[in-house]
């Protein structure tokens, strides 16, 4: 109820700084074109690609958005695994769930052999390989992500009967330079390394996030000018600071949200003086 009269207040049509933006709505970075590009050429030809950066950049965002432009593609199937840090046994059930194979985790052999014959029923009947994507991935297992590389090649590792897309913070691409994983890393074909945005980009993001809530006058310049040089370059920052000021604008009922706003949520209150510490 709270939501639905801060956004009939402001005449918003979703909130801007919240994760629950429609899709149809969300901020695509600089250059991310032309990367979502590169991954519909890859689900046709199989293989791995790799997002990652530091928390708060919008990988999850990332995901998202390719989802999305891959559902759109006629005949892409695409998997999410949702619980990335299972046993070897728990992978094989949820990858039975995800591409319609019913799974013995006792038998792996067995599940091995059944998900790589659907794979090639899917890739005869259409142009695309089978799409999986996995948030979180520096929490997957050595044995789950090496058996991922096995899974998806095939005759003597010349063909590929899968596209998997590895989304992480950091420590992702770091795992890859250790002996155990370094013939995934080797293989991966698309990098997108994300960083700290700079100013005019934090600027175009909200100036758009705005303009898509259908509120382009809902913050001040000196505000926006202020979010920004205090969010470090860091996206998810950004929002929170956001939406917490459009939470107090809402309830003091503040018509356009302020720089003077910013500094009554922000500014320390003083301690009088002779107060004890």
């Amino acid at each position: 109820m709270r939501d639905n009269k801060l956004l009939a207040l402001y005449g918003l049509k979703h909130n801007p700084f919240l994760p629950g933006i429609p899709v149809e709505s969300l901020w695509s970075p600089p250059e991310m074109d032309s990367f979502l590009f590169r991954i519909e050429q890859l689900a046709k030809e199989g293989g791995f690609a790799l997002v990652s950066g530091d928390p708060g950049l919008g990988k999850s965002k990332t995901l998202q958005l390719m989802a999305h432009r891959l559902g759109c593609l006629d005949s892409v199937v695409v998997g999410v695994m949702e619980r990335p840090q299972s046993s070897l046994g728990d992978f094989y059930r949820e990858m039975g769930q995800l591409f319609g194979v019913n799974l013995s985790p006792a038998n792996r052999y067995g599940g091995f052999k059944a998900l790589r014959q659907r794979w090639l029923e899917h890739i005869k009947s259409t142009l695309f390989r089978p799409v999986l994507l996995i948030d979180e991935a520096q929490e997957m297992m050595t044995c789950s992500l090496n058996e991922l590389r096995l899974l998806g090649s095939a005759k003597f590792d010349s063909k590929c009967l899968l596209t998997i897309i590895l989304c992480g913070d950091m420590r992702l691409p770091e795992r890859f330079r250790s002996n155990a994983l370094l013939a995934l890393g080797s293989r991966i074909r698309y990098r997108r390394i994300l960083e700290s945005y700079p100013a005019e980009t934090l600027h175009e993001y909200l100036e758009y996030a705005l303009e898509q809530a259908g509120t382009p006058q809902l913050m001040t310049r000196s505000l926006m000018d202020t979010l920004v040089e205090h969010s470090v370059g860091n996206l998810r920052l950004l929002n929170t600071m956001a939406a917490e000021l459009l939470t107090m604008g809402a309830e003091k009922e503040i018509a356009q949200l302020d720089e003077k706003l910013f500094l009554d949520l922000y500014t320390p209150t003083p301690r009088r003086a002779g107060s004890r510490r």
